[in-house]
């Protein structure tokens, strides 16, 4: 089930428009995963992964970043990915195309917040057991979502671990794996040179001996 949708300025995490839970108890719930979405915000930068998926308590944010606008949802964990995914494609299309061109231009939080009428109609799309039944029709460009990391709430927001200082790690290892690899390669390319000169040497040194006498 999907009981938030945020959507946020990179630039300086200004949220631009939201909707949550209808009925009035799992709303006051919600305020407090509301506040970490805001926070979140703030911690990502154009450098951040443009997917990802992060743990919070018994429900999981999944958030996807298209022309310096976040797009978040937070769903229960047992609601699938690629639907998630698909979801936050769909809601980033339709806000794209609609305010697209006025995302930057605006200073008040919630500029857009009449969008809640058409993320209400996504969400109950999206929710509904036929959507569910279609996932093997979902982009096909949704089909690695599994593949996509999994953060914790807590070393995003209280450690203070950027969400693109942790990709940053990856990628540095990966580097690090593919030069270590170069290295090695070249090495040993060296060291087979090497042995082939000595031995070129060493048999010009017994056909000069054996020329002189």
């Amino acid at each position: 089930m999907v009981l938030l949708t945020m959507i946020a300025r990179i630039a300086d995490g200004l949220p631009l428009a939201a909707t949550m839970q209808d009925d009035e108890q799992s709303g006051k719930n919600i305020l407090e995963y509301q506040n970490q979405a805001k926070l979140l915000f703030r911690k990502l930068n154009t450098s951040s992964p443009p997917r990802c998926s992060i743990e919070t308590g018994p429900f999981l944010f999944h958030y996807l970043i298209e022309n310096d606008v976040c797009y978040l949802v937070l769903a229960e964990k047992n609601y699938s990915k690629r639907l998630a995914f698909s979801y936050l494609e769909d809601i980033a299309q339709e806000f794209h195309s609609q305010y697209g061109k006025k995302v930057n231009t605006v200073t008040r939080p919630y500029s857009f917040i009449e969008f809640d009428t058409y993320i209400q109609k996504a969400k109950k799309l999206f929710t509904d057991s036929r959507a569910r039944r279609n996932l093997s029709s979902l982009n096909t460009e949704l089909q690695d979502v599994q593949r996509i990391m999994v953060h914790n709430i807590d070393d995003v927001l209280q450690r203070g671990v950027l969400l693109s200082e942790l990709d940053t790690k990856a990628q540095n290892l990966s580097i690090l794996s593919q030069k270590y690899k170069k290295d090695a390669t070249f090495l040993n390319t060296k060291s087979m040179y090497m042995k082939a000169a000595v031995g070129c040497i060493i048999l010009l040194v017994v056909f000069l001996y054996f020329w002189v006498l």
